[in-house]
């Protein structure tokens, strides 16, 4: 009797292994999937899950690394809190901004939750680092940021919270700034023959949003302003001013006001000339900041007209750049009278952060830049 064939058995076996890869594959995939779902609400508004008890124990802290106010200027604040129960999370899981706060071990709903996300290494860093913050981004929605704050008591909660105000407030604030810049950039409409223009020039850019125009460019006065007027009511104003051949001695808090008082004297005046821009006393904060890799100082203040009493907020940073050998004052600033100025001078700050000088650009993006600029 002639012996069967095994390229039967064997052809099945491949099939079989083929369907488990498949498979096991498909379950990868849905373990490790994440929501494309972009994150909703608005960017000042972060969500706290915490247990009402626990959460009025909270509260000041939370309030004192948030809500900082700026004056725009009305006071306004950074961020607004608001509380949610946490058996509600499954209709805010898309959420921009969430904090998950609870006690270990407490029993409370919130803490249990904690317990539940999917990462072994939460609870234990909470307990072995008392100056560890977790973080989880897009975990239920693309572009989001969630916060986990806990401890084993209310009191080292809010230790803990305090001890790394300035790390929370700054995480949400970068998030929120690339959430924002990806809202404002668009290539399509992007203004690349004045951002060549810039480069080819100055050897420098920043992005030019639709609507806004060359309104000032004084090559002998290494500065240049542009604008964006919706209205009467509204107008947004970016200025880039450098000095060359200088040294980062002159980054001190002081050259700031009076340096800008000088521009903007010169630059900033009413349609009549009889009244010009300065910087406003009542409210002018500096701090040191990172920007773009360099060592500079951030400003948020008010400028006034000296005569006629309208003002606004502006944004400014002032930096010293190595390769260039320059000094650099790039400056927003915003009119709006009728409107809630807080996300607009955000929107501001954003913008001025997209600044970068030649060397930091490639190769096809500055041929792009200046082939633009040519046509």
């Amino acid at each position: 009797m002639k012996k069967e064939s095994s390229v039967y058995p064997v052809w099945i076996m491949l099939a079989i292994t083929f369907v488990i890869i498949v498979l096991a594959f498909l379950l990868f995939f849905l373990i490790n999937y994440k929501s494309e779902k972009a994150a909703k609400g608005f960017e000042d508004e972060i969500l706290v899950f915490a247990d009402s008890l626990e959460y009025e124990q909270l509260q000041k802290s939370l309030q004192s690394v948030f809500e900082k106010e700026i004056f725009t200027p009305q006071p306004e604040k950074m961020f607004t809190l608001k509380r949610g129960n946490i058996s509600q999370i499954e209709n805010s899981k898309q959420t921009k901004n969430i904090i998950i706060a609870a006690t270990l071990n407490s029993a409370s709903q919130t803490s249990k939750f904690i317990e539940t996300i999917d990462d072994p290494s939460v609870e234990g860093k909470s307990i072995s680092d008392t100056n560890a913050i977790y973080y989880k981004h897009d975990i239920w929605a693309k572009n989001q940021l969630v916060a986990i704050l806990s401890a084993p008591t209310v009191q080292e909660l809010n230790g803990k919270i305090l001890q790394n105000s300035d790390n929370l407030f700054f995480t949400f604030q970068k998030k929120s700034d690339e959430r924002l810049f990806s809202n404002l950039y668009n290539p399509n409409y992007e203004q690349k023959e004045i951002e060549g223009k810039f480069l080819s020039d100055y050897g420098w850019i920043i992005y030019v949003q639709p609507d806004f125009k060359l309104v000032s460019n004084k090559p002998e006065e290494k500065f240049v302003l542009l604008k964006k007027s919706s209205d009467k009511e509204m107008e947004h104003r970016i200025f880039i001013h450098w000095i060359d051949n200088a040294t980062p001695d002159y980054l001190i808090q002081d050259s700031i006001k009076a340096l800008r008082n000088r521009l903007t004297k010169e630059f900033y005046q009413s349609t009549d000339d009889t009244s010009y821009a300065i910087v406003a006393s009542d409210y002018f904060v500096s701090k040191e900041v990172n920007f773009n890799g360099r060592y500079a100082l951030f400003t948020q203040g008010l400028w006034e007209m000296n005569l006629n009493g309208m003002s606004g907020p502006f944004v400014n940073y002032f930096f010293y750049d190595e390769k260039s050998k320059r000094i650099y004052m790039i400056d927003g600033s915003i009119y709006a009278p009728k409107h809630y100025k807080r996300n607009l001078i955000q929107q501001m700050d954003v913008t001025l952060q997209s600044f970068r000088t030649e060397s930091e650009l490639s190769e096809e993006r500055k041929d792009a830049l200046i082939k633009a600029a040519k046509d």
